[in-house]
């Protein structure tokens, strides 16, 4: 039988236990005194991130979690994920709720609640396939950027003692603007650590996480569909259970403004064409690589279920917003990494004030009103804001491959 966490473990991140299982436990009387008996507050929880965000947080014992997300199947399933999971703590208290952060509802629960020691934001357009065009553009930084600002106003209310919002490596440099609206958020998060402590985590792909290209390979065998995957772009992977502890451990044990980011060498990097190679060994077939989609397709519709071939397609990178290496810090950063044994922490970073987020947001907000806004409009009001923003449009989105 097919075990995803040992093929994760065995042929994507090479590691058989969690790579932070020794700051966890050098850092574990911090974490429990941090956590234990404290009301935690998860957005986008049902994701991939924020639910093993969860996980990782239930194993010290937390008084209350709320949960809020807008996936209502997510929630359902992390749920029974965390009840039929051996050795896990659910308290009493762990309520899910289906909605939107920026919900008024969401506001009414938090006030109620007199707020949470313990907020963490997960909710966000993470792919680069989410911008093929204006409208899609203004969704992903309306959800990444413009309700996370509400977010935000709404926490100097009840401060939390702790607030986390997960980035990614695409903010170091970004070349897409889903990796500059994280840099946006990032500059917009860390403007409020004069009000509470804010910590954040850039870090690579989290292996065969919820819509990823190779969460999309399970899916695609189990409708007897060819395999797709870029042959030249390498990429860093954690695995699903290492995601949640970077993250906990940064919004934990991090000091306020902090970005954490997983210790990983160029020699961890790899193609997402040589895990499908792999991929399809482990689940019992052999490797027959197609020239085209057409002539992948064709194979697929016409194999038998007993057969032990399975067709792929490898193909260059073309579409826009690609970048062809990632990074987790860019040179004028102060990088520590000695505090930690698999973490390494910009501890210092160039950061816009609140009165320049203030007026860059009030910018694309009148930006979005206007009937006719151009997705290049958009591109040039982020180079405003972030210089090195170094966006080519390809003509071509994710959304066109298969």
């Amino acid at each position: 039988m097919f075990n995803l966490y040992k093929f994760i473990s065995d042929s994507v991140t090479f590691r058989p236990e969690s790579m932070f299982q020794k700051d966890i436990t050098a850092n574990s009387e911090k974490l429990t005194a941090e956590i234990k008996g404290k009301s935690v507050c998860v957005i986008g929880g049902a994701g991939s991130i924020g639910s093993s965000f969860i996980k990782a947080v239930l194993r010290f014992e937390p008084a209350k979690v709320v949960v809020v997300d807008l996936n209502e199947n997510g929630l359902a399933e992390l749920v029974r994920d965390v009840r039929s999971t051996e050795g896990l703590y659910v308290p009493d208290e762990f309520r899910c709720y289906t909605l939107n952060f920026a919900d008024p509802i969401f506001e009414r629960i938090f006030c109620e609640e007199k707020g949470f020691d313990i907020v963490a934001n997960f909710s966000a357009h993470k792919h680069v396939r989410s911008e093929k065009d204006r409208y899609s553009v203004q969704a992903l930084i309306e959800n990444n950027d413009i309700k996370a600002k509400k977010l935000m106003d709404l926490l100097t209310v009840y401060p939390p003692k702790h607030f986390f919002c997960v980035s990614t490596d695409k903010a170091a440099n970004p070349v897409n603007i889903m990796g500059a609206s994280k840099r946006i958020m990032e500059d917009l998060v860390m403007a409020y650590n004069k009000y509470f402590k804010v910590t954040t985590a850039r870090f690579a792909n989290v292996a065969f996480s919820n819509g990823s290209l190779p969460d999309g390979w399970i899916h695609r065998l189990q409708k007897k569909q060819p395999l797709a995957a870029p042959s030249d772009v390498k990429r860093y992977f954690v695995s699903p259970e290492e995601s949640g502890q970077i993250c906990m451990l940064a919004c934990i044990l991090g000091n306020g403004g902090e970005v954490f980011f997983p210790k990983l060498g160029e020699d961890q990097m790899l193609t997402f064409s040589a895990i499908c190679d792999d991929f399809v060994k482990a689940e019992g077939f052999k490797k027959v690589e197609c020239s085209n989609d057409p002539e992948a397709k064709k194979f697929a519709a016409e194999m038998s279920y007993e057969s032990e071939d399975y067709p792929v397609v490898y193909f260059k990178s073309d579409t826009t917003g690609e970048k062809a290496y990632e990074e987790f810090y860019v040179p004028g950063e102060k990088i520590n990494m000695e505090r930690f044994s698999a973490l390494g922490v910009v501890e210092q970073t160039s950061r816009r004030n609140m009165e320049e987020v203030n007026t860059f947001f009030t910018d694309l907000e009148s930006l979005f009103a206007k009937a006719d806004f151009t997705k290049a409009e958009v591109v040039e009001a982020i180079k405003m804001f972030i210089p090195n923003f170094e966006h080519e449009e390809k003509g071509k989105n994710l959304d066109q491959k298969m």
